[in-house]
């Protein structure tokens, strides 16, 4: 009789061992909830990248009829033919193209994006009632070409870095993909280049040539900036006492590291190595402590921009 009663105390055992990992496992896999300081973050820089481009878009694109593609491009050129103003074309398409994305792509359009094409044309369109222009800002349209490319270029980039986008042509090129197997990028390509081809018959020869020449800065510009955005310092350190180090790294700079021991191939001492990770502000205090606390130490510091993992960017 105790000896039936132990196995069946054993199996309720186990069973509740069982649910108990099931459970945590459940939890596991459970999607995480983004915390609410990091999306009003994201939110934020958002807003910011919208008033940037607006503010690249109306003071310098606007004004010199440049065309370098997207919703912008588009309403350039249509408000040459039409009575409508440009930021006003702007905030129409925009709409459309939201309402578009939302009937093909379905209830799981980003709404980080909606957000950012709803921002970004009614800003635009409270930037030109507050301060109409009758002309360019200046008389030099090479200097204005270079604002027309950075300033919209810069707020994509943020705007990408973060997961999001500005709209407009971004949906058509997200349609595209959905449908046939051309490449978002060759889409979003051939998408500008026809709005650029539109510019040089609508204007003229010489506003076409400053648009195409936008048009191939503003993805070295795009690239470059999310590149500065992430950079990040990765270091690879000899030492002889690898305590301090680690402790400096995990408590004042809030990191981690991995070390192991080491030999030197000329005389054979007992050497530690360390590998972390850090962003650029870090970096120059984690240098300056090893350079006074322990300045025999070897640092190789090594610039990345592609960093994954945990406390850096997720796999996606």
């Amino acid at each position: 009789m105790k000896k039936k009663m132990d196995e069946n105390k054993k199996i309720d055992t186990e069973k509740t061992a069982g649910a108990a990992v099931k459970t945590g496992a459940q939890q596991d896999d459970a999607p995480r909830k983004e915390p609410l300081r990091a999306v009003f973050m994201d939110y934020a820089m958002i807003t910011l990248a919208a008033l940037i481009l607006d503010l690249g878009v109306y003071l310098f694109k606007f004004p010199n009829n440049f065309s370098f593609g997207g919703v912008t491009g588009i309403s350039v050129v249509l408000a040459s033919r039409l009575s409508l103003s440009a930021g006003t074309l702007n905030f129409i398409i925009n709409m459309l193209l939201l309402v578009l994305g939302l009937l093909f792509l379905g209830k799981s359009f980003a709404a980080r994006t909606v957000y950012a094409s709803v921002i970004i044309s009614v800003l635009l369109s409270a930037i030109e009632k507050l301060f109409p222009m009758s002309g360019p800002l200046t008389g030099q349209p090479m200097l204005e070409l270079i604002f027309a490319i950075i300033l919209p270029a810069a707020s994509s980039a943020i705007l990408f870095n973060i997961g999001s986008s500005g709209g407009g042509t971004d949906i058509i090129a997200m349609i595209l993909k959905k449908y046939t197997s051309i490449h978002i990028g060759t889409a979003l390509l051939f998408v500008d280049l026809f709005i650029v081809a539109a510019a040089c018959f609508t204007f003229s020869i010489e506003t076409g040539l400053f648009s195409l020449c936008g048009l191939l800065a503003k993805s070295l510009v795009i690239d470059s900036v999310i590149e500065n955005l992430n950079l990040c310092k990765y270091f690879t350190i000899v030492c002889d006492d690898a305590e301090p180090i680690c402790d400096f790294i995990q408590t004042r700079l809030k990191r981690s590291a991995t070390k192991f021991e080491g030999e030197g191939a000329h005389e054979h001492h007992h050497k530690y190595i360390i590998l972390t990770v850090m962003k650029r502000s870090q970096a120059v205090q984690l240098r300056n402590y090893i350079r006074d606390n322990q300045p025999g130490a070897f640092i190789m510091i090594t610039n990345s921009s592609e960093i994954i993992g945990k406390g850096f960017r997720g796999l996606n």
